[in-house]
């Protein structure tokens, strides 16, 4: 039930990348409502995850887990009905808010219910494959629905797997709550979304559009609150974000690591799913299938992670996970430009074995660092560094493979053409040399994206091998 639900929320981060086509000939959002409509999920989630784990902490994991899960389901229907984009980007604000209720929840479920170290790796594993190689399997789900129903379809199919989650976790799951019954603090809870989401809005909106005075707002704010927060903190007998838990190596690296990794990957895929679509011409279900290799080889972690972490240790085998996901990205940056597919499918399955081992393994180590009494909070802020990540990958990569899209069109290129790639297949004949031109100019940023998120994976890398050590330091329990 956990790992079924961690894969709805990842599936939901991406399962909408296939629908772009369809959803702006549908309800024809500009480029900025298109990356809102795709990253504002994630933006709910980040702000809202630290107060939610330690509401878990509070009224019940178990609990928590299954309020929320009613609230994404209704608010899957709102999406999926969505008549402009404005509705569609409130509704998955609101998917969010109820994702981050269940994030926290099913990893801290999984450190109270498994207490061997092995077995917890293992089950960590399991449920990584089901946060890496759902996010890979959304393009495939997509894919099929769009094949045969409207867009909205990706939104509907979260109903039924809500169903089982409710059902099957209100009899299967045990209940599990930390030893606090302070109330939570709802001024850190305030001053933690002011934290997050201004800070997410002024990269975005810097990288989209250039600086202006939103973007030296969104700074001051955000920057402003956070100095706050951490202030607030330090003074609180019982506060929302233990900071003692950055003083831990095995956290603060794994933390941060498992960030900048989620950031290359997910602001890749976003993007890719267009890529097969619209340069490549493969229909939905195919473009779907053809990002297969990356989840197949995700779930295969499960097999060897338990022999790599003996034989070469956990901060080692994480930086090696992020190197292999590197030279992977890499790989992708160079087969983009060829004509065949074989060049994609082997670097999607590199990148897929790197960012498995290293996910699983980083999340392990955030898990393993923490009291048991703060699991809620602490696994809390491991996914908030994950959904930032995912957001600010959306954001930021996306923000730049559209820059670069522009720069190669000619100036005098109708705005359709400059809006995004998407449009310009709508507006232009499919043998027109405009859209051939579009599509060479869309590889080229894509290339560019690759080339940076290769970059960051790498910079991740030397994180891991410098700061995570190759045993568990955190806290032992009696």
């Amino acid at each position: 039930m956990l790992t079924l639900a961690v894969v709805l929320l990842a599936i939901d981060g991406t399962v909408l990348s296939l629908a772009v086509p369809s959803l702006t000939a549908d309800l024809a959002p500009t480029a900025t409502q298109l990356l809102w409509i795709g990253d504002v999920y994630s933006f709910a989630l980040a702000g809202l995850l630290v107060t939610m784990g330690n509401v878990a902490d509070r009224i019940g994991r178990k609990r928590l887990l299954l309020l929320g899960s009613v609230a994404f389901g209704a608010a899957s229907a709102a999406a999926a009905f969505a008549p402009t984009p404005e509705v569609l980007i409130a509704a998955r604000a609101l998917l969010g808010i109820a994702g981050a209720t269940l994030m926290p929840s099913t990893l801290s479920l999984v450190r109270a219910i498994f207490r061997d170290p092995r077995q917890r790796t293992t089950a960590i594993a399991v449920w990584s494959a089901g946060a890496t190689g759902g996010a890979a399997a959304g393009p495939l789900i997509g894919g099929a629905l769009l094949e045969h129903f409207w867009w909205g379809s990706v939104f509907l199919i979260n109903l039924p797997v809500v169903v089982v989650i409710v059902t099957a976790g209100a009899v299967l799951l045990p209940e599990s709550r930390g030893s606090s019954v302070a109330p939570v603090d709802l001024a850190s809870a305030v001053l933690s979304v002011l934290a997050i989401v201004p800070l997410v809005y002024a990269v975005k909106h810097l990288a989209g559009h250039g600086a202006d005075w939103t973007v030296a707002a969104g700074v001051a704010v955000g920057g402003l609150a956070g100095w706050w927060f951490v202030h607030r903190q330090r003074r609180l007998a019982t506060p929302l974000l233990d900071l003692q838990l950055f003083r831990i190596p095995a956290f603060s690296g794994a933390v941060v690591a498992n960030s900048l990794s989620v950031f290359a990957f997910s602001g890749l895929l976003f993007f890719f799913s267009q890529y097969l679509q619209l340069v490549r011409g493969f229909p939905p279900l195919l473009a779907g299938a053809a990002e297969l290799p990356a989840t197949i080889a995700s779930i295969a972690v499960i097999a060897v992670i338990g022999v790599l972490v003996r034989r070469v240790g956990p901060g080692r085998s994480i930086g090696l996970g992020l190197a292999v996901a590197a030279v992977g990205m890499a790989g992708l940056a160079l087969a983009e430009g060829m004509p065949t597919y074989a060049g994609l499918a082997v670097a999607l399955a590199i990148v897929g074995l790197g960012i498995g081992v290293s996910m699983t393994l980083a999340t392990d180590a955030v898990v393993a660092a923490a009291p048991r009494e703060r699991a809620g909070a602490a696994s809390a802020i491991s996914e908030t560094g994950y959904e930032l990540g995912v957001a600010l990958g959306i954001a930021v990569l996306g923000s730049l493979q559209t820059v670069f899209y522009r720069v190669a069109l000619d100036p005098d290129a109708p705005s359709a053409v400059r809006e995004s790639l998407a449009s310009a297949a709508q507006a232009l004949d499919p043998g027109s040399p405009l859209l051939a031109h579009a599509r060479e100019a869309f590889t080229g940023g894509m290339q560019i994206a690759s080339v940076c998120a290769a970059l960051v994976l790498a910079v991740a890398a030397v994180v891991a091998l410098r700061v995570i050590p190759n045993r568990q330091d955190g806290p032992r329990e009696p």
